[in-house]
């Protein structure tokens, strides 16, 4: 009889993972189906456009369906396309082949040059080269290898140093750190003037940072240690110094940036005349300047915000220069909500360009006169295409769907190129006029479409719901084909809660969740405080208390649901990856036994092991902050944890270089101090999203624990 069990019980769940497993693999081919037009490179003279296509760059006219011209020979060598990019005059091509990952944005490549009909190597001798790009003259190809700055000069095909002092682990010139890299968004860190006689870049001195090191194993018989420099929170960061190097006169030298050494520059390049400009950010991150150079070696700052938690993190969406004197600045300290404003170098402040209770979350582009920007204007969960006078006025709506755009311009603005999608309807691709008139159809996914409906695939159903303490949470829900009122289903809630962030949006979309849905589970995900575009206010309450406020939410959110009729609430879990998977821990142990399961993909479990950049901004400095840092840890609650009633899964990669194994060594090290029953998946040498070989996997492995625990 235990025998006769023991194999019904493991044919069961054999039969499981196979029948998940072919659902996993559904859900993956219906998401493949999706198409939409990617690598999309605008020409000077805004109206063709390019892509990557079958090994090849291909060149399309927005205004006319054609079948495209290749642009590289087909006699040329065979190499693979990572990136590419035109010179000015689009006579040549630098073409980015194959690529070695450094870290999340970084890489190695071998560059080739296309010009004057044939490919050859673009940088004879470069050894790692990265970063690579065209002068604005088009005459010379500036790069970065080992840490030091090279100019190619094409014409004479001779190679300049510009640098000589980089060095792993200790000084980096023209590229960037790794906070620097992974939370200000850029690996390039130099700017040509546009008379391409000087080149400004910045110095990074690591040398002081604390070495992390990380274990790799790579299947071989001795492992080694693969060391970087990380700053954590409160620790030292590098010292960034601005220098810029004269072409002609082959001299560098250093700008001045300020009397404080401990500062971020999280932007730096050259107004359209030519003049240098630097963005400074204040350690705490609510202290913001763009500062000018003039010819004559003047400094002056032309724009300047503070804010009493933070001022939102700088990206390449914070200031546009419209030409020599005018600029475009993308802030919210004014008014509270994301809105953009205009600007003189000369004058200071013009206009405010866009106002009401809703933000602006990109400029998509300028022609000098009007600027096109996304918005929430007509729900926080949809972006909507405008444009607008750059004094305010006549504004217009160019995007008529009720749902999500993304938009990839042309220069000048002349076309665009909109993806659309909402929660019933996949990606549908079409060219348009500055105007928003539609110009011709790329795709509308008809295939994935039809099939969709044939199927009755379910999906997202939005709702709101306020909790105990009166806040207002947008959410959705996506039910089983079968649902029925009078049934009473589990439920999983997807989250990942973060500051800024925004998982809830009228967007089409399929994960792995999805094939649970199949199984008859109900799937949740809600927006707590703390997330984005509902305003400053409801983003910033968060600050200084990474992770409690979040955590209530997502408990009322449980508690909300375990009052519906149709839930079981005996079957509630959740789950989260980063973010996420702190918050998966965090309401996992505060909900004394509310959930079920909980699955924690690469958690942060303290937020003392974290970066400095991402956590300082939101937490404060931990000397200023402790009791923000280690009263929200999961650590700290360890002891809370009801394993009777709740099962755990923690998930991590033991290469991760973004959220280290260590937090989940250190969790695990204090639920085995307390005596707590838990499980863990260890996937070697794979990074925080589980790549390149285990993307698949771990949700696979999700799926089963799902099926099997909740």
């Amino acid at each position: 009889m235990i025998k006769h069990l023991f194999f019904g019980c493991l044919a069961l769940a054999l039969s499981l993972t196979a029948q998940a497993d072919n659902e996993y693999k559904e859900i993956s081919r219906l998401r493949s189906m999706n198409r939409m037009v990617y690598g999309i490179r605008s020409m000077a003279d805004g109206e063709h456009y390019t892509v990557i296509e079958q090994g090849n760059i291909v060149r399309y006219t927005y205004s006319a369906k054609s079948p495209g011209e290749k642009l590289l020979p087909e006699t040329s060598p065979r190499i693979t396309i990572s990136d590419y990019s035109f010179s000015p005059d689009e006579q040549r091509i630098l073409i980015a082949s194959g690529r070695s990952p450094i870290y999340r944005h970084s890489y190695t490549t071998a560059y080739h040059l296309f010009e004057g009909g044939r490919i050859h190597e673009a940088l004879p001798g470069a050894q790692a080269p990265r970063d690579a790009s065209f002068s604005p003259d088009g005459h010379k190809i500036v790069y970065s290898d080992h840490n030091d700055l090279y100019i190619r000069d094409l014409n004479s095909a001779s190679t300049l140093r510009v640098t000589d002092d980089g060095e792993w682990n200790s000084v980096i010139n023209g590229t960037t750190d790794w906070v620097y890299e992974e939370e200000f968004g850029i690996t390039r860190a130099y700017a040509f003037s546009p008379d391409s006689r000087r080149l400004a870049y910045l110095r990074f001195d690591e040398s002081r940072v604390p070495l992390m090191e990380m274990m790799r194993y790579d299947g071989k018989l001795y492992n080694k240690s693969f060391t970087f420099k990380y700053p954590k929170a409160g620790e030292r960061n590098s010292v960034v110094e601005l220098w810029v190097y004269d072409l002609q006169t082959g001299q560098k030298h250093r700008i001045e940036t300020g009397p404080e050494e401990d500062q971020y520059i999280p932007r730096i390049g050259f107004t359209p005349d030519g003049r240098l400009w630097f963005h400074r950010l204040n350690r705490r991150q609510n202290s913001f300047e763009m500062v000018l150079n003039e010819p004559n070696g003047a400094q002056r700052i032309i724009y300047k915000e503070g804010a009493q938690q933070y001022v939102e993190r700088i990206d390449d969406q914070t200031v546009t220069f419209i030409d020599k004197d005018r600029f475009l600045v993308r802030q919210e300290s004014f008014t509270g909500y994301m809105h953009l404003y205009m600007y003189s170098i000369r004058r200071g402040l013009m206009a405010q360009v866009t106002k009401g209770r809703w933000e602006v979350t990109r400029v998509v582009g300028t022609d000098g006169k009007r600027v096109w920007y996304l918005s929430t204007e007509t729900s926080p969960l949809r972006r909507n295409l405008y444009s607008v006078q750059l004094d305010g006025k006549d504004k217009r709506r160019l995007t008529q769907g009720e749902g999500y755009y993304s938009i990839a311009p042309s220069r000048g603005m002349k076309y665009y190129i909109s993806t659309f999608s909402n929660a019933t309807t996949p990606n549908r691709v079409e060219i348009c006029n500055g105007e928003g008139e539609s110009v011709r159809l790329l795709t509308d996914n008809a295939a994935l479409s039809r099939e969709l409906q044939s199927t009755g695939r379910p999906v997202k159903e939005f709702f709101t719901f306020t909790t105990p303490r009166g806040d207002t949470l947008n959410a959705y829900m996506i039910k089983p084909r079968d649902f029925s009122p009078s049934k009473r289903y589990p439920v999983l809630m997807t989250q990942y809660s973060g500051p800024g962030s925004q998982q809830v949006v009228d967007r089409w979309s399929m994960d792995w969740e999805d094939a649970l849905v199949d199984h008859g589970y109900i799937v949740v995900c809600a927006d707590g405080r703390g997330t984005g575009f509902r305003g400053e206010q409801f983003k910033k309450i968060t600050y200084g208390r990474l992770g409690a406020l979040e955590t209530e939410d997502q408990l009322a959110t449980a508690r909300h649901l375990a009052t519906l009729p149709y839930v079981d609430s005996s079957r509630i879990g959740i789950y989260g990856w980063s973010f996420g998977g702190f918050m998966a821990l965090s309401s996992a142990f505060k909900g004394l036994g509310l959930f079920k399961m909980a699955i924690a993909v690469a958690p942060v479990t303290s937020w003392r092991f974290y970066d400095t950049i991402y956590t300082e901004i939101y937490n404060d400095l931990p000397r200023y902050n402790a009791k923000g840092y280690d009263e929200n840890s999961p650590l700290h609650f360890a002891r809370m944890f009801d394993d009777k009633k709740t099962r755990l899964l923690i998930i991590h990669g033991t290469a991760d270089d973004n959220v280290h194994f260590q937090n989940s060594a250190e969790m695990a090290r204090q639920l085995n101090h307390h005596g707590k029953q838990y499980d863990m998946m260890i996937y070697p040498d794979q990074n925080h999203s589980m790549m390149p070989d285990d993307t698949s996997n771990v949700r696979q492995k999700m799926i089963d624990y799902t099926l099997e625990h909740l």
